[in-house]
């Protein structure tokens, strides 16, 4: 398929089903299911197609479409894939039928707008990992608020509208901050080269000699209010625990697969190429930053009561590892960070799931009111076992590997935060094995001992996404292999107009990367819009 727009299908398909569905009578909830299930599995398999015959060792963004949209704004509608955003759209493309059926027994009001949201959200997320136009990834950035917004306040627990309007009022704030940034970027271009764009390959490439450093700075710091809150990065991370607490199951698994990645995937696409010497100079400041993350999101998981909300802290540690390794600036520590992104949401999504279909049986995710569930349910008790195994890091699953290169890139280049950052894999293991300890061990009592076992259906929506983080534990090349040339582009295109070199003893592998220059991928932007 050499010219059809394979990016724009992914992007558009979910919305295309969401519309379709408004044409189905509210009356016939099973077709609603059904279509939205179908649209869905429709754009992973465009997704895994996409896997499949994208160009393993190419840096550069593959399948560009670039498209006339708003002229006299400069704003193109402009999509590209990578090594990195490659993954995120596939992951993206996994979780969202696995979501919509673990939702298909307890969603039983409004099943057409759950249904319809969800897939609108899918559309708004598969447009932030494939946009190269800055105007359009802070429209599908904005866009992805509304459908979130509804599927916490509609389906959430108890406290649904507290929780859904920070969730709003956090990225908002973050997002006018965006905007501003890119507006004044864009501006600046104009004013420098008579040239309004905002295309971000051109805006890279100009950005070196275009911008002082107090600019450069200034704006990094505009992007990063937006990617910090999302991140979430410490202190900013506040939201996240009421979200997942009070956000219905599917929207957990989204959440913490894809929606908080989007922070960390900001700065890997625009602030390392936007902004390279406020990024070597503020890296301190986020491996500060990451490392407190670590470790707060470790000691307070280890106090929590509710289940769901210990995940939630654990998902904080996690993203700080993300930022500990992006804020190495290593090659290595960039391929764990990028990693993590895309095991992260294999194991919590299925810790998520599991915590839904207990709450599903005993309407409490409270610690203290369970326990001697593996009795009553063993393979339900088997699967948090691999989940926990798989989310702290256990050697064999995919999160041992992420978090072995971060820890190894940030070792190279700033070994006192990668020894601080270590203590934090201890942490992991302390408190979800007690967790478990308290869960699922010991003599099931009262309604714990009349709990039912996962069925097939719930046994079929989790196997997925431990069969993959135990796959790519043991054999993570296929993933590593296709993250790492855009990697190293990245670092070698961060040093060619900076003073930041790799520090690195020998057997680390270089950061050197026979490719073009900044100025090359501008002129090829270019190109593309003529």
């Amino acid at each position: 398929m050499p010219d059809f727009p394979i990016l724009t299908a992914i992007v558009v398909t979910p919305i295309i089903g969401a519309a379709l569905m408004t044409l189905i009578p509210a009356r016939r909830p099973e077709i609603t299911r059904i279509v939205a299930l179908l649209f869905t599995v429709a754009t992973l398999g465009l997704s895994i197609w996409l896997l499949w015959n994208f160009k393993v060792g190419d840096p550069d963004f593959q399948y560009v479409e670039n498209y006339e949209w708003i002229p006299g704004l400069g704003a193109r509608f402009i999509l590209g894939v990578d090594g990195i955003s490659i993954f995120m759209v596939v992951i993206t493309a996994l979780l969202m039928p696995i979501g919509l059926l673990a939702s298909a027994n307890h969603v039983d009001h409004r099943v057409k707008a759950f249904f319809g949201w969800f897939l609108v959200l899918e559309t708004a997320i598969m447009g932030i990992f494939l946009s190269l136009d800055l105007i359009g990834f802070f429209v599908f950035w904005e866009f992805m608020l509304v459908p979130m917004y509804f599927l916490i306040q509609g389906w959430g627990h108890d406290n649904r509208r507290y929780a859904a309007t920070k969730f709003f009022l956090y990225t908002a704030v973050g997002s006018a901050l965006m905007l501003a940034c890119t507006l004044v970027l864009g501006f600046l271009h104009e004013a420098s080269t008579g040239l309004l764009t905002f295309d971000f390959r051109i805006l890279a490439a100009w950005g070196f000699g275009g911008l002082s450093i107090t600019t450069e700075t200034i704006l990094f710091l505009g992007f990063m209010a937006a990617f910090a809150i999302k991140a979430p990065l410490f202190p900013f991370h506040t939201w996240l625990p009421d979200v997942h607490t009070e956000a219905p199951t599917a929207g957990s698994v989204v959440l913490a697969g894809v929606i908080i990645k989007m922070g960390a995937y900001g700065f890997i696409r625009f602030s390392f190429e936007l902004f390279p010497r406020a990024t070597v100079d503020l890296a301190p400041l986020l491996l500060i930053t990451a490392v407190i993350g670590i470790l707060y999101g470790s000691i307070v998981a280890a106090m929590q009561r509710d289940l769901k909300r210990l995940v939630a802290y654990s998902s904080v540690a996690h993203m700080g590892f993300v930022i500990l390794g992006l804020a190495s600036l290593t090659v290595i520590g960039l391929n764990g960070a990028t990693f993590i992104m895309v095991s992260h949401p294999l194991t919590t999504g299925a810790l998520f799931l599991i915590i839904g279909f207990i709450y599903e049986r005993r309407h409490t995710r409270q610690i203290d009111e369970l326990g001697g569930i593996w009795k009553p349910a063993p393979v339900l008790t088997a699967l948090f076992i691999m989940a926990m195994f798989a989310g702290i890091g256990l050697p064999g699953f995919s999160g041992f590997v992420g978090e072995f290169l971060a820890l190894a890139g940030t070792f190279i280049s700033q070994r006192p935060y990668a020894v601080i950052a270590a203590v934090g894999v201890v942490l992991a293991a302390v408190y979800m094995l007690w967790a478990f300890q308290r869960v699922f061990t010991g003599k099931p009592t009262g309604e714990n001992a009349k709990m039912t076992d996962a069925t097939k259906r719930e046994i079929l929506l989790v196997a997925p996404l431990l069969a993959l983080s135990l796959f790519l534990g043991l054999y993570p090349k296929p993933v590593l292999e296709r993250i790492e040339p855009t990697v190293r582009q990245k670092i070698a295109l961060l040093e060619q107009k900076t003073d930041y070199r790799e520090k690195r003893p020998d057997g680390f592998g270089s950061n050197k990367l026979g490719g073009g220059s900044y100025i090359d991928l501008a002129k090829k932007a270019l190109k593309e819009q003529r």
